[in-house]
């Protein structure tokens, strides 16, 4: 697999997605970062979240990847295309830019 095959997606196509379905968005920022806010509905990947969310998780559902800025979201959208997910997106701008643009969207 080419580290090409995840797509990317902007927080504004990610919001119109949120209206429409329920992608599962993987939040993979430290624990305490994501405890201080999140985007409303993700769930947070970590190395000790990974094994029960790979063994549990659809396949064929859009997985969203989420970071800080946007980059280590990449190398995590990777490694889901590689365990056989089909449909994984990395946030363009990461929870940085979501927070900036949509901050009546997050929980805490």
């Amino acid at each position: 697999m080419s580290d090409n095959s995840f797509k990317h997606m902007s927080v504004s196509e990610l919001q119109n997605v949120m209206a429409d379905t329920s992608p599962v968005v993987v939040d993979i920022r430290d624990t305490n970062s994501f405890a201080s806010g999140h985007i409303a509905g993700s769930i947070n990947l970590t190395n000790e979240s990974l094994g029960d969310f790979l063994r549990e998780a659809d396949m064929d559902a859009p997985v969203v990847v989420c970071c800080y800025h946007g980059i280590s979201s990449q190398q995590a959208a990777a490694f889901l295309i590689s365990q056989d997910f089909t449909e994984v997106y990395s946030l363009d701008g990461g929870f940085t830019q979501w927070q900036t643009q949509f901050p009546d969207q997050i929980e805490r």
